[in-house]
């Protein structure tokens, strides 16, 4: 270990060697006669201090070495201030001059001393305490320990190794808000993503960590699946068309279309009632058994473009005159409501001609024909026609232009929601 306090201590000493010999000048021989200088006999024994008796040559008859403290550096010692010698003096208490690393705080020179080199304890290697920031890791006390105070290394100047979610960005991080919240903008110290696994708060309603559109939930918006969003949601539906109509290829369940689905398919079906019975109004060959119309409707706006379908329906009525059927259903209500018998004919024949019937009972429902608006109405419930029935069940698809109260199947019939409305004459 280096003695970097050798040097101070060593002009210590040399300066009071000067002083001493300072003290010790000769007189002046006031009276000097020139007398001539006489020295003494040689002595003929002992050991050169003056006395008769041989010894170690410092005064008194013993023999033997100089002991550490009496003031005079002997062989083997570096120092000796006697009893100024100190563990947190110049010279120690084993007369070896001051030195880091010797086990005694040199004091205003040294913090501390261990009398060691290990850098991880209370004291470093230059005798001082060990503190954060000084290069070496305090085991026990700190987890790090790089000698900076840059907080983005790696290493904060607390001696903390930097984490996610302490508010400064460390490499490898391309945000950090100093919170382990992962529903903001900046989980797991990287910006929000779709596809990041982690459910945005407010902008995202799923994220299932990967990009794929044809799950769960679908990227890049991450919005749970759902039929009529375009997206085909492998192992769950057939298909998806991203419209709300029943009566293409890709109904709203969101399967093949196919005869007996209860969608009527347009121009491929002539009607669909959803069952696998085949003399009723619909064979199980989706071919209509009677005089059959359908119509498409849209809540809020009026039914026009079913209305020119509708008078067709009515004439083509007038070509038969023995009904034993009728019904009216739809895509809210595939199974609808129906009559059965002479009942039916009368109902059928009425909607053909457009004279106004009212009150005819069958099958445990009052069936009404009568105008409304510049159109022919009909409905299954006994209180007239142009009423507004929640449910209901009616058509009246030309009740007038830019008025959407057309009428509804198991719905109300003023202003209903978006349907496929049918009546059928057997």
């Amino acid at each position: 270990m280096a003695v970097p306090r050798r040097a101070p201590f060593v002009c210590a000493l040399a300066g009071a060697l000067v002083s001493h010999l300072a003290a010790c000048s000769v007189a002046d021989d006031a009276a000097d006669t020139g007398s001539t200088f006489t020295t003494a006999p040689a002595e003929t024994s002992g050991d050169g201090d003056g006395d008769p008796a041989t010894g170690d040559g410092d005064g008194d008859p013993t023999t033997g070495g100089g002991s550490c403290g009496d003031g005079a550096v002997d062989p083997g010692e570096e120092c000796d201030l006697g009893m100024a010698n100190a563990a947190t003096g110049q010279c120690t208490p084993e007369c070896t001059i001051a030195e880091c690393g010797d086990g005694y705080v040199y004091e205003g020179f040294e913090e501390c001393d261990d009398a060691n080199a290990d850098n991880s304890d209370d004291c470093i290697s230059d005798c001082k305490l060990a503190v954060c920031g000084d290069g070496f890791v305090h085991e026990g006390v700190e987890e790090c320990d790089d000698g900076n105070d840059d907080e983005a290394d790696g290493c904060s100047s607390q001696c903390t190794p930097g984490v996610c979610g302490d508010g400064v960005i460390q490499q490898g991080e391309q945000c950090d808000d100093g919170n382990d919240n992962t529903a903001d903008e900046c989980p797991a110290c990287q910006f929000a993503f779709c596809g990041d696994g982690f459910v945005q708060a407010g902008v995202e309603i799923c994220d299932d960590g990967n990009t794929e559109s044809n799950d769960a939930c679908t990227h890049p918006f991450c919005i749970p699946a759902a039929c009529g969003d375009g997206i085909v949601w492998q192992g769950m539906e057939e298909c998806d068309d991203g419209n709300d109509s029943d009566n293409d290829a890709c109904p709203t369940s969101c399967t093949v279309a196919y005869c007996g689905d209860g969608f009527f398919h347009e121009g491929v079906e002539e009607c669909d009632d959803g069952n696998d019975v085949d003399d009723d109004t619909c064979t199980n060959d989706c071919i209509s058994n009677g005089v059959f119309w359908s119509g498409d409707f849209t809540q809020g706006q009026d039914g026009e473009a079913s209305c020119g379908p509708w008078n067709d329906f009515r004439m083509q009525l007038q070509q038969f005159n023995n009904f034993t059927y009728v019904a009216i259903y739809g895509s809210n209500d595939p199974m609808g409501v129906s009559c059965q018998g002479a009942a039916a004919n009368t109902i059928c024949q009425a909607l053909a001609s457009g004279q106004a019937m009212m009150g005819v009972a069958c099958d445990g429902r009052t069936w009404n024909v009568g105008n409304c608006g510049v159109g022919v109405e009909l409905n299954a419930q006994g209180n007239g026609v142009c009423a507004c029935t929640d449910p209901g069940y009616t058509a009246r698809p030309c009740i007038n232009q830019n008025n959407p109260n057309w009428g509804g199947v198991d719905t109300d019939t003023c202003n209903g929601p978006n349907q496929t409305i049918e009546v059928v004459c057997q």
